[in-house]
């Protein structure tokens, strides 16, 4: 079965990897290396599910039951304000 974009409709996919950011109730999880099949037309990124119920499984881990990440960063944070 060929693969077509849903978005743009090409059929041409390169393996990636690509870092991934989780987000779930104010918290995030980035998770560095995670394969997908990216679009060569438009860069929509496609994950097999199997994938996906790791890093949840990983955000759940550290989040829920305190399971040390790899390492932690500081992220500066700003609201928008118009000029």
């Amino acid at each position: 079965m060929n693969k077509v974009c849903n978005f743009c409709g090409n059929m041409n996919f390169t393996e990636k990897k690509i870092q991934y950011i989780y987000k779930h109730d104010n918290n995030y999880l980035i998770v560095n290396n995670v394969p997908c099949d990216q679009c060569e037309y438009c860069g929509e990124q496609y994950f097999e599910a199997n994938v996906l119920k790791k890093i949840e499984k990983d955000y759940n881990d550290i989040y829920l039951t305190g399971k040390k990440a790899k390492s932690e960063i500081t992220v500066p944070l700003e609201e928008f304000v118009e000029l």
